[in-house]
């Protein structure tokens, strides 16, 4: 009897997770290391479906202590950006890399030095342009021609680590600012 479930959908999911290379590994700590720089909060980003994935990394950061909220990225250049502050970062989602609705968003982070980290496959050029640093995500086939499922499971775990990773960050940072503390005392 075996225990393996043979969908193709799943094992393609799986197998993106696989490929997952090494070379990701730098820009990754780069990634964790500005959001973890930044006083204020982490604005999510994305269009489509790349936004729902923001939406729910959003709320996966705030549930692990660091303060995130979504932003549409249409909605944004249309009331104004004061919800976007110089002690932000930006967290963006774009599968394609070359979504024109978000350019506005990523622009005026980038002319107020809001730092942004993107989540794309594409590295190279458009909003890339703007990130301060790229996650690159490999090249994605889609179980079902184009609609996202692939890419969106790749976009969550990355999203996921990230948000791991900077409760991680916390954590250590307190402990040793508690360990500081208690030398500090007179026992």
């Amino acid at each position: 009897m075996s225990n393996s479930w043979n969908n193709p959908v799943i094992m393609q999911e799986a197998q993106a997770l696989m490929a997952l290379t090494n070379d990701l590994q730098k820009p990754f700590e780069k990634a964790v290391s500005t959001l973890a720089g930044v006083s204020g909060r982490i604005v999510c980003t994305g269009i489509g479906k790349s936004g729902h994935v923001a939406t729910k990394v959003a709320a996966t950061l705030t549930s692990l202590d660091s303060p995130a909220f979504f932003v549409h990225p249409t909605e944004t250049a249309d009331t104004g950006f004061g919800v976007i502050t110089q002690s932000d970062a930006v967290l963006a989602f774009s599968r394609s890399g070359r979504a024109v609705e978000m350019v506005a968003i990523l622009d005026y982070a980038k002319s107020n030095g809001v730092p942004i980290v993107l989540i794309s496959e594409n590295a190279e050029d458009s909003l890339a342009d703007y990130a301060t640093v790229v996650l690159k995500m490999p090249p994605i086939d889609e179980e079902w021609g184009h609609a996202p499922t692939t890419s969106t499971i790749i976009q969550m775990a990355l999203g996921d680590a990230i948000a791991v990773a900077l409760a991680e960050k916390k954590k250590f940072s307190e402990d040793l600012s508690a360990v500081a503390l208690a030398v500090k005392k007179e026992f």
